[in-house]
């Protein structure tokens, strides 16, 4: 297939600090190469320029979601180091150096594809796979900025350490890249998301596993909301969503399908909230069960799950299960296992992930309404949000007020503090916000992101007594740049 070629050949000529083989990729003649002249081939080329690998785990064990679970037999070098924001230079799957190598392979294929779009222009009309390549390439720097660089700060961005915006396929083997500071990739990233928007389209087999209008427009509600431009977030996001009791993901049916149905509804295509489906070669659905930093039975199940801590002290419509004696999970994975050599067991694991879907939309539109101290109109979709995630919930009683909000998710002094102002009511209603996001999004590696956003402090426990802390202005909150790159020339991350 045209697709394994590629991989091959065109996929591993990328950033050349951060992959071996582009040597023997750039001493093959042109001639030699995989030709791309047709549509077909041009859309095969996008379809590995999405991330292949996952962030789940890192994000999650990193966060506040984790607690030393204790009492389990082994100990996994990448999650000891991840619970305690330790540098980190494994190249095994859920590993930061893995993905960062993941997102500038997609970011490659991206450019591979905007590249023979350009040279094919005069023969095809590739305007939808032109827009789908440019919101692919913004969406892996989106994650990659995300992760190794400071949150967006308006006041700082133009001096903060960013990343390399790659626009270009390699065509060198060694090339000298620069970090470009956060102010520079956001600014790519808007117009790439910009000019995408105005070409993509919705006419795919398999729509899901592609950057439609409506992920399209997912992503760009929260690109503006990290990036604090609530006007916008509004505009993208109600192109997506108009009617959020009946678009929001009903976690109440979802209560009453065995465990195998959840496992295989969630992150599916039949699932009518997703909106962008992505196959990883991942483990994460035997980690987030098994490793030992996670959803523990004393901490953070009764924190999170039971209802207690409901606004409206009724249970919450997530089931969890217990694994074992020390460790809790919520179904949300089903792996598929692709046998290399099946007689010797052998073989890849992988993993179907939502990257954006319709809960995520509706949650960054009521806190955009929050910013503009439009509490009605957050109330509004943060109604029509619960009542799909509460067991027996009832409209006509179960409303959300300011006082039950605060009754649950009361405002702690500098707790939440972004780099923009909060007065007590948006923080109450920031909180409940972010806590709605953290059940609904847990084992998805979303909390990691509001932790470094909102600069919350984090507190892990070892089952040994002993307590870390990432304070909120943390430096191990940008993860290190991977040696391998910092050997290429790009600067390292202070610590």
């Amino acid at each position: 297939m045209i697709k394994n070629k590629i991989n091959n050949v065109i996929l591993y000529a990328t950033l050349a600090f951060a992959f071996v083989g582009c040597s023997e990729y750039l001493s093959e003649l042109p001639d030699n190469r995989t030709l791309i002249d047709s549509p077909d081939k041009v859309s095969q080329l996008i379809t590995a320029a999405y991330p292949d690998q996952d962030y789940a785990l890192m994000a999650e064990i990193m966060s506040d979601n984790a607690d030393d679970k204790g009492n389990i037999s082994s100990v996994e070098q990448l999650d000891l180091q991840l619970y305690q924001w330790q540098d980190s230079n494994l190249e095994e799957r859920g590993s930061p150096v893995n993905y960062w190598n993941s997102c500038y392979e997609a970011i490659s294929q991206a450019n591979q594809a905007l590249a023979s779009i350009e040279e094919l222009k005069n023969k095809f009309d590739l305007s939808t796979q032109k827009g789908e390549a440019l919101i692919a390439r913004a969406y892996a720097h989106f994650m990659l900025v995300n992760f190794w660089a400071k949150h967006y700060d308006v006041t700082t961005a133009s001096t903060d350490l960013g990343i390399p915006y790659v626009l270009e396929p390699e065509t060198v083997l060694f090339k000298t890249y620069k970090r470009n500071t956060v102010q520079e990739v956001y600014d790519f990233i808007e117009k790439d998301l910009t000019e995408g928007l105005s070409l993509v389209g919705d006419n795919y087999n398999a729509p899901k596993f592609h950057f439609t209008k409506d992920a399209a427009n997912a992503f760009a509600a929260r690109f503006y909301l990290y990036k604090g431009q609530w006007d916008k977030v509004i505009e993208h996001a109600d192109r997506v969503v108009t009617n959020p009791a009946s678009e929001a993901r009903n976690m109440v049916a979802y209560g009453n399908m065995n465990l195998t149905g959840v496992r295989m509804l969630y992150n599916s295509v039949d699932e009518p909230a997703n909106l962008l489906i992505i196959s990883t070669n991942s483990i994460w659905a035997r980690k987030h069960r098994s490793s030992r930093f996670g959803l523990s039975v004393d901490k953070i199940r009764p924190q999170l799950f039971t209802g207690s801590s409901n606004p409206f002290k009724k249970n919450w419509a997530y089931d969890t299960y217990r694994s074992n004696q020390y460790t809790y999970f919520t179904p949300k994975y089903n792996e598929y296992f692709k046998y290399t050599n099946e007689s010797a067991g052998i073989g890849f694991p992988y993993l179907a992930q939502t990257m954006f879907d319709k809960d995520e939309v509706i949650l960054n539109r009521a806190e955009a309404s929050v910013m503009l101290e439009n509490y009605n109109e957050a109330l509004n979709y943060l109604n029509a949000y619960i009542g799909n995630k509460t067991e027996t919930y009832d409209p006509n009683t179960d409303m959300l007020t300011d006082t039950e909000l605060q009754e649950v998710y009361p405002v702690i002094p500098n707790e939440y503090t972004p780099s923009y102002s909060l007065n007590d009511r948006q923080t109450l209603y920031i909180k409940a916000i972010a806590e709605f996001k953290r059940r609904q999004f847990y084992h998805e590696g979303f909390r990691w992101f509001d932790v470094r956003r909102f600069n919350l402090s984090i507190t892990h426990e070892l089952d040994n007594g002993s307590d870390i802390v990432l304070e909120k202005q943390d430096l191990r909150k940008q993860l290190q740049i991977p040696l391998t790159a910092q050997s290429g020339g790009l600067q390292q991350n202070p610590r």
